[in-house]
């Protein structure tokens, strides 16, 4: 489905991806993890155009999409759910959501999606007219996976999901993405988060500054001792 071939790319001086090549199979859970600054999220920001490959190509649905106008690789099925969330905070939950399928027509499908987001996160139907800026950390990181999914992605690009939640909330957004796989998404998960990703993806790469240094299956990258010292504190 997304294919990045030999993608170089720089930020001023610094060679932030080295001939990046990652392949995203049709409906399979693939995560990328490493360290601060590897160059994990540029990845993603590549892909939809928001940062601007040096060289190298991105490929998805056997269509050239390398530097696209971001609105146009969306339109092709393609969303990310950024860093931090970024939600709008002075509109409401619903008012979010509603924004998510901006590129959509039929209202009956819409609104069989916005159901869809309410059973997978019952807390937002509960807090439908309540200003999204003053949710949790939790909440507002399922509201900005809910926005996305209302945009209806065929390919859905997560950054660092986890990031800055308790515990128990990260358990609840890694039962979500596996609900969402389960209907037929295909997901590019980036995480810090090795144990997490790993567990529940069908294959994982390792970046460390902008090279991938191993991939796998998910389950045998987990079990790799490199992988454990550098990651999972083993």
């Amino acid at each position: 489905m997304l294919k990045i071939k030999d993608l170089h790319v720089y930020y001023g001086g610094i060679h932030a991806l080295k001939g990046l090549n990652i392949n995203v199979p049709h409906n399979k859970i693939v995560t990328l993890v490493g360290a601060n600054g590897a160059g994990k999220s540029t990845t993603l920001r590549s892909v939809m155009g928001l940062v601007k490959s040096t060289s190298g190509t991105v490929i998805y649905n056997d269509k050239d999409i390398t530097n696209k106008k971001t609105k146009d690789i969306v339109l092709q099925g393609v969303v990310m759910v950024p860093e931090g969330r970024r939600i709008f905070p002075n509109l409401t939950v619903e008012e979010n959501l509603t924004l998510g399928a901006y590129t959509r027509r039929s209202k009956d499908s819409i609104n069989k999606d916005m159901k869809w987001v309410y059973e997978l996160f019952p807390i937002l139907k509960d807090r439908l007219w309540q200003k999204a800026g003053t949710m949790s950390g939790g909440e507002q990181q399922m509201l900005a996976v809910g926005r996305s999914l209302m945009t209806k992605p065929k390919l859905l690009m997560m950054d660092e999901p986890s990031l800055g939640l308790a515990p128990l909330i990260v358990k609840d957004i890694f039962d979500i993405i596996k609900e969402i796989h389960k209907e037929g998404v295909t997901i590019l998960l980036i995480e810090q988060n090795a144990k997490a990703a790993l567990e529940i993806a069908d294959y994982g790469y390792v970046l460390e500054t902008g090279t991938i240094v191993l991939e796998g299956n998910g389950i045998d990258l987990l079990n790799n001792d490199k992988v454990q010292k550098a990651y999972l504190g083993e």
